[in-house]
């Protein structure tokens, strides 16, 4: 499916808020409430939106530990690997990278004493040969 510029700013605009309504988007976009509703209709029958989520209040997120762990994987390692931090409920997210290391991982605890026993698990991982991990300080911004 081609996603159109018009597409684009639609899903941007659910980014911010999957809660606003079509009335309420359309005005932003310049478009009818119909308009808008038919395209997220046939974006989420295309399986382009594939869901909404939970964004946490800046505040309470701020208060958290947040940390890039760049992890390098053992060749033939690498699903298993991605196995294993799916079932650790603290990754957020896991992104295969190009470059020095294989994946990374977001990892989100209570404190630095968490990070730290996240970290020393995430090493542990059979197949994991060594990780280099980065504090997120602040975010600047996220869509």
């Amino acid at each position: 499916m081609k996603i159109t510029d018009a597409d684009e700013q639609l899903l941007s605009l659910l980014r911010e808020d999957a809660r606003a309504s079509t009335a309420q988007i359309a005005r932003r976009l310049g478009l009818s409430r119909t308009t808008v509703q038919s395209r997220i209709d046939r974006l989420e029958q295309a399986g382009v939106i594939r869901g909404y989520t939970v964004r946490i209040d800046d505040a309470v997120e701020q208060a958290r530990i947040r940390a890039h762990i760049m992890i390098t994987v053992s060749p033939k390692k690498m699903a298993a690997v991605v196995k294993e931090l799916h079932a650790i409920p603290e990754v957020r997210s896991l992104h295969s990278v190009s470059g020095s290391y294989d994946l990374v991982a977001l990892g989100v605890v209570g404190d630095v004493h968490q990070m730290d026993v996240l970290t020393d698990r995430i090493g542990a991982l059979e197949g994991v040969e060594r990780t280099s991990t980065a504090i997120v300080l602040s975010t600047k911004f996220e869509r």
